[in-house]
């Protein structure tokens, strides 16, 4: 059989290749997911000191800020402490879940936020998933009720802001909130909480989104003409016709779960739309995290790296109801944002950045408020994205 000889310059080039060949993207989640639990482990170390304290961010001065269970963020932490929990089955995750789920509870009977969903459905509702644990299910109900006391039906949205300069305020966040109360219909078969979550996704649907499939930030509504326009802008975007990049991205990802729990088509247009305009946007960076706002000019400008968590996860659950090929385009951006948040550039050291996972998250530019920091929402979607992808490719 006749030797077969390599030249020198195709032996370094195969080594090249190898060399810059990605990790699979299996190992990447899987180091991310491990690093994570020792973060958090660290980040539950130090709450448990620091009575009814939950996470938030990173104050100027660079120590941790620390909320209330009054605050909208207050159950991501928990939250991210199921889904580890979820990922190793380790009990001890499980103890500092149920310690941090138990700090949000009394925020069950408030009726003057809409952000119930982010606080008792990350919290509680992901401990009854995977624990059912009946008294989960007694204080999630109580949550939900509270919620829906903000739907009012001549309007057919939920209010967002009490107290502030517009008489009935709907922000594009308040999308991410109706997951709650369509857990209320499956829990109660009461088609109330149902009814007023799908009028407030078609309102959203109608009065929030521009022809482009961008969407305002706020959206007020007269109060005396009941359902009436009266402002549209942007509270945290660079501009009143911006797309500032998070609330985007809750839209993508709302949308997307709604058509999972009512199967309209409509809803499900809709999110691909949304996807459309984001995959497809000029500004979009080829790590795919977003600026804060898709309308900047500059590249100078923070990233937000909250906007590019959700936007992942939301394409993960979108590619399961998409054809193959759009299945494979929008698998193909959020393994690019998973890649691109464990990375250096965006994930922490372990015991660093107050023990966050993530760097480079801006929660609002426009006010110069938490701007390059770590969010903790931004955490929670991060590690929800990886458990869909690890999920749907049974990893």
């Amino acid at each position: 059989m006749k030797k077969i000889t390599y030249s020198l310059p195709f032996i370094l080039l195969i080594l090249a290749f190898t060399a810059i060949k990605p990790k699979p993207i299996k190992d990447v989640i899987n180091e991310s997911l491990n690093f994570s639990v020792k973060q958090y482990a660290l980040m539950s170390k130090l709450l448990k000191e620091k009575k009814d304290s939950l996470p938030r961010s990173t104050e100027p001065n660079g120590r941790i800020l620390l909320t209330s269970s009054r605050n909208w963020t207050s159950g991501f932490f928990p939250g991210g402490l199921w889904y580890l929990y979820e990922a190793t089955g380790d009990n001890k995750i499980k103890e500092d879940a149920q310690l941090f789920t138990a700090r949000v509870e009394k925020e069950k009977l408030v009726k003057t936020t809409h952000d119930l969903g982010f606080i008792l459905n990350c919290s509680f509702g992901n401990g009854l998933r995977l624990t059912n644990q009946p008294e989960y299910a007694g204080i999630m109900l109580t949550g939900a009720n509270s919620l829906i006391t903000r739907f009012n039906p001549k309007i057919g949205l939920i209010k967002s802001w009490d107290n502030r300069k517009w008489p009935y305020p709907v922000i594009i966040d308040n999308m991410m909130n109706l997951e709650f109360l369509m857990w209320a219909t499956r829990y109660t078969k009461d088609s109330t909480y149902f009814k007023a979550a799908v009028s407030h996704a078609d309102n959203t649907m109608k009065n929030h989104y521009r022809p482009d499939f961008s969407c305002y930030h706020v959206v007020s509504y007269d109060t005396v003409n009941y359902g009436k326009v009266t402002i549209k802008q942007n509270h945290q975007g660079l501009a009143d016709e911006s797309a500032w990049s998070r609330g985007q991205s809750w839209g993508l990802y709302g949308y997307t779960m709604m058509y999972r729990e009512t199967k309209y088509d409509r809803y499900l247009q809709q999110a691909k739309n949304i996807a459309k305009f984001l995959i497809n946007h000029p500004n979009l960076p080829a790590d795919k995290v977003p600026y804060w706002d898709y309308n900047v000019t500059s590249k100078d400008e923070p990233r937000d790296a909250s906007a590019a968590a959700v936007m992942a996860s939301a394409l993960i659950e979108l590619s399961r109801y998409v054809d193959k090929k759009t299945a494979k385009q929008y698998l193909q951006v959020a393994e690019t944002q998973i890649r691109s948040l464990s990375s250096p550039a965006y994930l922490a050291e372990l015991g660093a950045n107050n023990n966050f996972l993530l760097k480079h998250s801006t929660g609002s530019k426009a006010h110069n408020s938490e701007v390059d920091v770590p969010l903790i929402y931004a955490d929670y979607y991060y590690i929800e994205a990886m458990l869909r992808y690890k999920k749907l490719f049974n990893m």
